[in-house]
């Protein structure tokens, strides 16, 4: 079926575009001068509103379909990666069980002391510093619930921080990225200690007067030795990821990544380290053995002038 033009060559096309050009600016005045067309506007997109939602139709479901192919892609990749990471834990768990068994079988032989819990305390992010040269942050646990300050701050991913100062209801921590902390730590594969120190940056810190010929390399996993009794010892702190060897130094550059995810956690462990047993001084055991050794001495003495004292007739 032909569809007829509206301007079709002879005479009277050039009267009908007169009229659409004097229709149209008739429309562009009364819209501009009366308010009644706007009542009118609004009536017409009423009754062309179902032909819009019609005409749109076929783009939205599109859309809808390509997003809910892409959710359900999304579920389904993350079902998998949690199938996959259950059975990674469990498989964690029971070589777990097996070596706390050969643990406690260990202890017994060594007839060692057992590490008791440390308790904690659940904490949410508050606000962070507005410092970009200072990394701080405030937790929602303050006095009322047991924090004091050099409080051990951890996440699910590793070592955090420490507490600097403590209000009623909340704290403030300084994390370990800041350039102003250090912690001493120790490489698990074969215990040697160092210092780490924050470089100022959340992605590096940076392991302190490390010898040329110390055994440290790329992926070594640096852990709370447990030194200067603040921060409980087996915590994960870092990995190393870089060490240079400087000719002619005497100490490699070693820098580190933190574990911990210090730019994205919300939610922290406040630690309790359990409280340290009385323990005997050296001095106080040395003066217990000289003791009785002293009082030995007088009795063999004592035993020596009676032998030697003359004996009556």
């Amino acid at each position: 079926m032909l569809i007829k033009p509206l301007f079709t060559p002879g005479y009277l096309p050039g009267y009908r575009l007169f009229f659409c050009v004097l229709a149209a600016g008739a429309l562009m005045f009364a819209d501009q001068n009366f308010t009644r067309m706007e009542t009118l506007r609004a009536q017409l997109t009423t009754v062309v509103a179902p032909v819009q939602w019609v005409v749109s139709l076929p783009s939205d479901l599109l859309s809808w379909g390509t997003v809910a192919f892409s959710e359900q892609q999304a579920l389904v990749d993350e079902n998998r990666r949690l199938r996959e990471k259950m059975l990674t834990l469990s498989h964690r768990a029971q070589r777990m069980d097996s070596l706390q068994a050969e643990n406690a079988e260990l202890r017994d032989i060594l007839e060692a002391a057992q590490k008791r819990d440390i308790g904690y305390i659940t904490a949410e992010l508050i606000s962070l510093d507005n410092d970009p040269y200072s990394h701080r942050m405030v937790i929602d646990r303050g006095r009322r619930n047991g924090a004091y300050v050099g409080q051990p701050v951890i996440d699910a991913f590793g070592l955090v921080g420490q507490v600097t100062s403590v209000s009623a209801y909340s704290s403030r921590v300084i994390l370990l990225v800041d350039a102003s902390h250090a912690l001493p730590v120790q490489v698990t594969r074969n215990g040697l200690r160092f210092i780490v120190q924050g470089t100022g940056r959340y992605g590096a810190v940076k392991v302190l007067h490390v010898p040329d010929t110390a055994d440290i390399r790329e992926g070594d996993l640096l852990t709370t030795s447990g030194l200067a009794g603040r921060f409980p010892g087996g915590y994960p702190v870092a990995r190393v990821t870089e060490v240079y060897h400087d000719p002619g130094r005497p100490f490699a550059r070693v820098t580190a990544k933190p574990l911990a995810q210090l730019e994205r956690s919300r939610h922290f462990l406040m630690l309790f380290p359990p409280p340290k047993r009385e323990a005997q001084t050296p001095w106080g055991d040395s003066l217990a053995i000289t003791d009785v050794a002293f009082g030995s001495a007088q009795r063999v003495a004592a035993a020596l002038r009676a032998e030697d004292a003359p004996r009556s007739p």
